[in-house]
């Protein structure tokens, strides 16, 4: 497996995508990952690297999206979301210098992340317009949501407030004073996604438990999509994003089922 290669998406220190490339010829299928952290500086993609190695190791391209965050000059609402869709975008550029697959893309995101993830896929079906809307979305294979935050209203709800607010300030307000931005980003606002995806849920997990989400499985397949669901045993918030736990050999075998591969 090569080094990571860092390719920037715009003139931010924090507007970059890391290209990790297997062993190899290509074009590879790839995995582009969005890290969480309540949008804010909880995490970077230096969190996501170990999962983004292990996945490179199994033959996939990985494309692990850094993004200006909610604590930071530009992020916050819109910028936090619009980094996320040019961060994915930028593989189609990647792709005529890389041996990469435009074609054959999966999103996946841990808890924030998730959001981004499922937001970047139904992006090809968003109205035009809005202060969100960057043109000529990345078509995607599937998304996975990872311990996601599916339901941004839901979860603005949660009284235990594990992102200390951060889910608030990123999109402005609360949901009853910026309903509209909600609906624009809120993953359970934008059924159908029109693309297949799954949700990973940690049995233990108490930062973004199954059960505050659960309306929106059922939401999804009323609207047609199609949508799977799998609960790791035993598993914590972040055990889910550990290569050494089992919930990778679900994620494993998911992004397998996506890509076809």
């Amino acid at each position: 497996m090569k080094d990571a290669t860092r390719i920037s998406y715009g003139a931010d220190v924090n507007q970059f995508a890391d290209l990790r490339l297997p062993e190899g010829r290509g074009p590879f299928p790839v995995v582009a990952i969005d890290h969480g952290g309540c949008w804010a500086a909880f995490a970077d993609v230096a969190y996501t690297a170990p999962l983004a190695d292990a996945l490179t190791r199994e033959g996939w391209a990985t494309w692990n999206i850094e993004y200006r965050r909610a604590h930071q000059p530009g992020g916050g609402w819109p910028g936090t979301f619009v980094d996320a869709a040019h961060g994915l975008d930028t593989l189609r550029a990647a792709a005529k210098l890389h041996p990469l697959d435009p074609a054959r893309v999966v999103a996946i995101g841990h808890s924030a992340g998730g959001q981004l993830a499922l937001w970047n896929a139904a992006r090809p079906h968003a109205r035009s317009g809005s202060a969100v809307f960057v043109d000529r979305p990345l078509p995607l294979r599937g998304a996975i949501a990872i311990g996601g935050l599916v339901d941004l209203r839901a979860f603005a709800a949660y009284a235990a407030d594990p992102c200390e607010g951060w889910h608030i300030r990123v999109i402005g307000g609360t949901p009853a004073e910026l309903p509209d931005r909600y609906a624009l980003v809120s993953p359970a606002e934008l059924l159908p996604l029109r693309v297949p995806h799954a949700l990973v849920w940690g049995e233990k997990d108490n930062i973004a438990p199954q059960s505050l989400f659960a309306g929106y499985e059922a939401k999804a397949r009323a609207a047609g999509d199609s949508v799977k669901s799998v609960i790791v045993a035993g598993a914590g918030h972040h055990d889910l994003m550990k290569p050494d736990r089992p919930a990778y050999g679900v994620l494993v075998e998911l992004i397998r089922g996506l890509l076809g591969t």
